[in-house]
């Protein structure tokens, strides 16, 4: 599956109506950003489940601003519409084939209990 261009627009949907979302904040002008590109697509063809999303940070700050996004590239993943995972700085080609494998196998009912926990704590 080609990666898809992700607007703030069409965030959301994509987010919640997909089990497995990779997303690349990217800009134009990034070096490291361009070297990137080509491993995040190799990397898509092999797990046409997972989408992969690109959002251009120059287009849609207000999206990358949400994130905090202060460097590029960054990669945020999400399942079930729960963000777990954010990393700044260009993943080796091994190093994404592996998240991806570890956020497949990723047990999200022992992720919301913790989330529920944590927010239990904060609350009392």
């Amino acid at each position: 599956m080609a990666t898809l261009e992700m607007q703030n627009s069409s965030f959301t949907e994509i987010v919640e109506g997909n089990n497995l979302v990779i997303i690349d904040f990217w800009a134009e002008w990034c070096g490291p950003c361009r070297a990137y590109a080509p491993v995040f697509e190799r990397v898509s063809e092999e797990f046409p489940d997972v989408v992969f999303a690109k959002v251009d940070t120059e287009v849609e700050q207000a999206l990358a601003g949400s994130f905090g996004i202060r460097s590029i590239p960054t990669t945020i993943a999400f399942k079930e519409g729960i963000g777990v995972f954010m990393q700044p700085g260009a993943l080796p080609e091994d190093a994404l084939r592996d998240l991806i494998g570890k956020l497949q196998e990723l047990n999200m009912d022992e992720v919301r209990a913790e989330l529920e926990e944590r927010d239990s704590e904060e609350i009392a």
